[in-house]
């Protein structure tokens, strides 16, 4: 049989929400002039055509 749902209290809500964490994002090896850096996947096209600095990252 389904049960109604609870109110959840703003103390209980806001520590839940502080147990969440994100993923390190995934890197990718990349060569420029015939060093090699690791950077973002959704940007290693752009490193190898020149079009981002890699000293950013």
């Amino acid at each position: 049989m389904a049960v109604p749902k609870r109110r959840m209290s703003r103390a209980n809500t806001r520590a839940r929400r502080s147990q969440w964490k994100s993923n390190n994002v995934a890197l990718q090896e990349v060569k420029v002039n015939g060093r090699v850096y690791n950077v973002p996947r959704r940007i290693a096209k752009a490193v190898q055509l020149g079009l981002v600095d890699v000293e950013k990252f």
